[in-house]
């Protein structure tokens, strides 16, 4: 080695000897650095440590070093619950998969998170752990920890694994067995429970949680008494939670030991679980209430119990009822009876609850189905009850009380029993009488018929037979309801019938409408000798007396007994004054005549009949002479009433007046008034017939000629053939032989449309066309006569036709007839007919305000019967409803309840239920729905919509039960009335919604 060779050599050496020492010094300044760091981590300064361990680690020249350093930098970013720590974990584990503390850093990140109650994470970062990389101290901690974490997170299988490893353990041992206990509890494993527990019982640190769930065991076992005793020495060391807990384990305990006064204090106190009962709570007070006989509690319990459908919830309506029974409170335990009837989980409990149900409605009515069919249903049901014979003797009854006739007859058909037959004969007479009330009258002489097909019992045959004639009369068939009324008067029955008071008006009437005035008259005399009635049927007497003997030219004793009718001042007075003051004329008192026909005029004003007085009048002046007055008079009846039948009459006299005095251009005048104005009216034809004489006597023919040809209803080369045909339809109607006379007056009309005759062929025509209902067939015949002029036959017409029309609701062709009709009608019954379907017309097209002036006018009525009394009220009250004037309809409908009878009543007294709800008088609500459910069952509609106001009555009375129950059984019974269960529906959903916050058991609707 050459000199230059060594010292480079020498320099080297020196070189890498101070290398050496310079790495040394950074080594060992690092491990210096990382003491700092280690002792900043154990000091829990994780920020200033994970600082520190970051700067080492940049420096550090050793793997060794660099791995603690990564451990630690992620170590304090847990601690720092920095983000990215779990990641930081995950990155030291792939960077140094051969660290040692690869396993220790798992366990301790899943310590830490274990410590602060992190347990979802502290799982995550056990499960990562190598079970057989820990030492054994460490194992038990691990298995404690590992097995907690899983009983945290509900995952009892693997915390059991766990913890039986550790069970054993005389650090974690206790809390094992505590744990293990506990999931028994949970899992319903009660004897296992009670096996940990005891075992921990000792320790101070679980005496006093284990008191609770030892109470709790003792219950679910069955060891009442131990329960209760456990339950009592813990209350006074619980929180509010737990006292509310012991107090329904101890009242539970006492209830199952059936001591239910001990019992009732604990179960108050119990607060519910989330705040709520269920609906055994609920059932569990209830009853021992009942047991206590304290009805009113236990009903304040039971009504709770909302959707109730297991055993626990028949046992509480099947209760409820009884309750209700207790406190007479029979609808409400109607319902609870009926709702255990349906259920199937006690047969014993079913069939207790169907007898009770089936017995409370026949005494109370029942609104979801008649009573009969609730009683038969029960003998269907229970053919061998012991109660048999008693439910059949109140079936037979309830066929008549519960006056749901259409339904009971549907029962009745075909049953031939003795007790059905009597039964049969009395529900189709009263199912008679309300078709009668409703003017069905073959529908109702059907029932009579059917009901004197059993003549069971002498009373209803007798009835049966009166309110047959009494039909028959309506139908005009006078010959058959003489018959009957006679057999009626005949039958020794009869006597104590509500109907043989009257049975010589009903004759008299009968014999008047025949014409037999004879007899007529006998049978008003007799009704009026022996009458009690009231003034206004009396007062009817005697003017169909008088009319009677007018009739019969028995002038006199006419005038006696008008002047009778006069003095009881009842109804149709102007009547009786103008026949009166007639009858005077027929007996030769002319002067008499006359000045009570102008008294008549002036006393009178708004009479229907003020118009025939001056016609009268005026025929009385020209007979007397006085044809100055009487052309007077006649002027102010053509002036005054425009439209009057007399009009054509008295330009007809006036013309004749006028031709008698020779005044031929005057009388010229006034006929040819009639003949153009009055066409095809018997008046129209005498005219022209007096006119054609007046042209003769003044030589001027060919003018009449050519005025005639003007007038198409005069066919004058015709005239024969006309009159001839007419009189041959005509004969065969006065003969009753209505085929051959429409079959004869329609010949006639087709060869004569505008025949002198035309007027009283289509009038006789209609006529029996609506006798022998074809009234579309009537319908353009009556037409014609009201579209001709004023006639005769006007009136009828006019009555006919609007009949027709409102029969089939065609209510704007009824209209204009209607209005004709009030205006023109001299009858009073026909001004009321009038006014009364004006009414209802306007009602049904929705102009209310002029349904109820028709409503007004008719009740300013004085003759007008209850009927169409309470039409005009239900009127009134419907068109206030529809305008929203609740005040005016409730007045309205409280007159209707008065008087009315079959569905108008139902809907009068369902509206009183209403209003009372309203005006939050609940129960008498209510008691007006009983009403309702009872006397109109027939009438559903009313019944469903009673229901739901008795559903709204009960909830604001607290019983949830019965508003909800009541409810439901609209919802379900009554499907074909939308508005009424889409109304139920809504409220159902209200109330369940509210009830849902207090009663666990109940699901809101949606």
């Amino acid at each position: 080695m050459t000199r230059k060779h060594l010292y480079i050599f020498l320099i080297a050496l020196a070189l890498g000897f101070q290398t050496i020492a310079q790495q040394s010094a950074t080594y060992t300044s690092d491990l210096v650095e990382y003491q700092k760091a280690l002792s900043l981590y154990n000091n829990q300064q994780y920020l200033a440590a994970q600082s520190l361990f970051n700067q080492i680690k940049k420096t550090a020249d050793t793997d060794i070093l660099q791995s603690d350093c990564a451990f630690y930098i992620a170590n304090c970013a847990v601690r720092l619950n920095q983000q990215n720590a779990d990641q930081l974990i995950e990155r030291f584990v792939e960077d140094y998969p051969t660290s040692t503390k690869k396993n220790t850093a798992f366990v301790d990140v899943a310590d830490y998170y274990f410590t602060n109650g992190k347990y979802a994470y502290a799982k995550k970062w056990y499960d990562k752990v190598d079970e057989d990389g820990l030492a054994r101290s460490e194992k038990e901690k691990f298995n404690f920890n590992n097995g907690y974490v899983a009983f945290t997170t509900n995952d009892y299988k693997t915390a059991k694994t766990y913890l039986s490893r550790v069970e054993n353990s005389q650090k974690y041992g206790s809390q094992a067995k505590y744990y293990i206990g506990f999931m028994a509890y949970q899992s319903d494993d009660y004897d296992k429970a009670n096996e940990y527990f005891d075992q921990v019982s000792d320790e101070e640190k679980y005496k006093e949680k284990l008191s609770y769930y030892q109470a709790d065991l003792h219950f679910k076992l069955g060891k009442f008494e131990k329960a209760i005793e456990l339950a009592k020495e813990q209350l006074p060391n619980s929180d509010r939670n737990e006292v509310s807990e012991l107090n329904k384990i101890i009242g539970e305990s006492y209830f199952n030991l059936e001591q239910y006064a001990e019992a009732i204090p604990f179960l108050t106190e119990f607060k519910g679980r989330r705040g709520k009962w269920n609906n055994t709570d609920y059932y569990q007070l209830g009853y021992a209430f009942y047991k206590q006989k304290d009805y009113e509690k236990a009903i304040n319990e039971f009504n709770k119990i909302v959707d109730g459908n297991n055993a626990v919830a028949q046992n509480a309506y099947y209760h409820l009822g009884e309750s209700y029974v207790n406190l007479d409170k029979k609808q409400e335990a109607l319902n609870a009876f009926r709702n255990a009837s349906q259920m199937d989980f006690d047969l014993k409990i079913q069939e207790d609850a169907w007898l009770n149900y089936a017995k409370i409605s026949y005494e109370i009515g029942n609104p979801y189905q008649s009573v009969p069919q609730v009683l038969t249903a029960y003998l269907e049901t229970y053919p061998d009850s012991a109660y048999k014979e008693d439910i059949e003797t109140l079936l037979i009854d309830s066929y008549i009380t519960s006056k749901n006739y259409k339904e009971a007859l549907k029962l009745l058909e075909g049953k031939k029993s003795f007790e059905n037959k009597v039964a049969y004969q009395k529900v189709t007479f009263y199912r008679g009488l309300e078709l009668y009330n409703d003017n069905k009258f073959h529908e109702a002489k059907n029932h009579f018929d059917k009901s004197l097909s059993e003549s069971q019992d002498a009373k209803y045959t007798s009835r049966a037979t009166f309110w047959k004639a009494e039909t028959d009369y309506n139908l005009t068939n006078f010959d058959d309801a003489l018959v009957g009324f006679k057999q009626f008067q005949q039958q020794s029955a009869s006597i104590d019938t509500p109907e043989y008071t009257n049975i010589t008006y009903n004759l008299a009437y009968t014999y008047f409408k025949q014409k037999n005035y004879t007899q007529a008259t006998e049978y008003f005399n007799q009704f009026i000798a022996k009458s009690k009635a009231d003034k206004v049927r009396l007062n009817d007497a005697y003017l169909r007396l008088a009319d009677g003997y007018f009739v019969s030219s028995q002038y006199n004793e006419a005038i006696q007994s008008y002047d009778k009718a006069l003095q009881l001042n009842a109804l149709e007075s102007d009547y009786a004054f103008f026949q009166k003051a007639i009858s005077y004329g027929y007996v030769g008192k002319a002067s008499k005549k006359i000045s009570e026909l102008e008294a008549f005029i002036s006393k009178y004003e708004r009479s229907k009949l003020r118009d025939d007085a001056m016609y009268e009048l005026g025929n009385s002046y020209v007979k007397a002479g006085n044809l100055s007055k009487a052309m007077q008079v006649y002027d102010r009846l053509n002036n005054e009433y425009k439209r009057s039948v007399f009009v054509s009459k008295t330009l007809l006299r006036q013309g004749l007046v006028h031709y008698n005095s020779s005044e031929n251009e005057s009388a010229l005048s006034k006929f040819k008034k009639v003949a153009n104005d009055f066409p095809g009216t018997p008046e129209a034809n005498q005219a022209v017939s007096t006119a054609r004489l007046i042209y003769i006597d003044l030589g001027r023919v060919n003018e009449y000629a050519a005025w005639v040809k003007t007038l198409d209803y005069v066919q004058v080369t015709d005239a024969d053939l006309d009159h001839t045909t007419y009189e041959a339809a005509e004969k065969k109607y006065l003969d009753n032989n209505t085929d051959e006379a429409i079959r004869l007056f329609n010949g006639y009309l087709n060869e004569f449309p505008n025949g002198l005759y035309a007027l009283q062929s289509h009038f006789y025509v209609a006529q029996m066309y609506f006798k022998n209902e074809l009234k579309d067939n009537a319908a353009p015949h009556f037409k014609y006569v009201v579209d001709a002029s004023q006639s005769e036959f006007t009136e009828e017409a006019l009555l006919r036709l609007s009949q027709i029309y409102t029969e089939r609701k065609k209510w704007l062709e009824a209209i204009p007839v209607l209005t004709q009709l009030e205006a023109e009608a001299s009858f009073p019954q026909n001004v009321v007919f009038a006014q009364s379907n004006l009414m209802k017309a306007n009602y049904e097209l929705e102009q209310y305000a002029d349904a109820v002036i028709y409503a007004e006018k008719v009740l300013n009525q004085s003759s007008i019967d209850n009927k169409i009394k309470s039409d005009a009220h239900v009127i009134i009250a419907r068109s206030a409803m529809k305008t929203g004037n609740e005040d005016r309809a409730e007045t309205a409908y409280a007159q209707v309840e008065l008087t009315a009878t079959g569905e108008t009543a139902a809907e009068a007294l369902f509206y009183n239920a209403y209003f009372k709800h309203k005006a939050g008088k609940f129960e008498a609500s209510n008691a007006i729905i009983q009403r309702l459910a009872k006397d109109f069952s027939g009438y559903k509609y009313y019944s469903a919509k009673g229901l739901v106001v008795m559903a709204k009555n009960y909830y604001a009375l607290d019983d949830a039960f019965q508003a909800t129950y009541i409810l439901e059984s609209v919802i379900d019974n009554f499907p074909e009335f939308e508005d009424v269960v889409a109304q139920a529906q809504t409220e159902l959903n209200r109330i369940k919604t509210e009830e849902a916050k207090t009663n666990s058991s109940i699901v809101p609707e949606d």
